[in-house]
């Protein structure tokens, strides 16, 4: 892929959409009202509106390295924000995807250089679920269920947020944790069921009293 071809394609895309519809272009420059927030992995090979089959405007999208929603990370926490208390999104989603190389390598003895304090968010996941993932054999599923459980553990980390729980008291907001496997183009709902897994820890996180339920 070279950098003419990239605007040759672009110059395609906008006649392609012309094509179906004039106006397209002038309706999509008004303004923005995504349902959905999705975080995502920036692994090239994962993105958000291929995968979800939805067109411009109907994601809000923030990406990192193996879908980390880490609470003192500004850049995470200003699109959560945004995207929650602004764009009044219902959805949000964290969708990570097998063979993730950030999550192969929090399970390495690895020196990653500035990649370190990143990756020990993961390397914590590993630790709180260390006995499961230890009794996984097989190097790859254990690797690919570290997956899951680093979702489910970022989507904890939302649920910790004053913007979702607020928006989850007045509108009814979700939280949705996903995994693509890259090897047969398919998105997996994890079907986590949060309101069972932190009904023993509300009185921990729960930032508006009785207010959350």
């Amino acid at each position: 892929m070279t950098i003419e071809r990239v605007f040759q394609n672009n110059e395609k895309w906008i006649a392609d959409k012309l094509a179906i519809d004039e106006n397209y272009f002038k309706n999509l420059s008004k303004g923005q009202s995504p349902e959905f927030l999705y975080i995502g992995c920036s692994d090239s090979r994962v993105t958000a509106e291929d995968i979800m089959g939805v067109q411009p405007g109907d994601v809000f999208v923030h990406r990192n390295i193996a879908n980390l929603v880490n609470n003192v990370d500004l850049n995470v926490m200003s699109v959560l924000n945004y995207a929650v208390r602004h764009l009044k999104v219902n959805h949000v989603v964290v969708c990570g995807h097998y063979n993730c190389g950030g999550v192969k390598a929090a399970m390495q003895a690895v020196d990653m250089g500035i990649l370190n304090p990143w990756l020990r968010n993961i390397r914590d996941v590993y630790r709180l679920h260390k006995e499961e993932l230890n009794a996984i054999a097989d190097l790859d599923a254990r690797y690919n269920r570290l997956v899951e459980l680093n979702v489910e553990e970022q989507c904890f980390n939302l649920i910790k947020t004053a913007a979702i729980q607020e928006a989850f008291r007045d509108r009814g907001l979700k939280v949705h944790g996903w995994v693509f496997d890259i090897s047969t183009g398919r998105l997996i709902d994890l079907k986590i069921d949060f309101d069972k897994k932190l009904e023993a820890v509300r009185e921990i996180y729960n930032l508006y009293a009785e207010e959350v339920h």
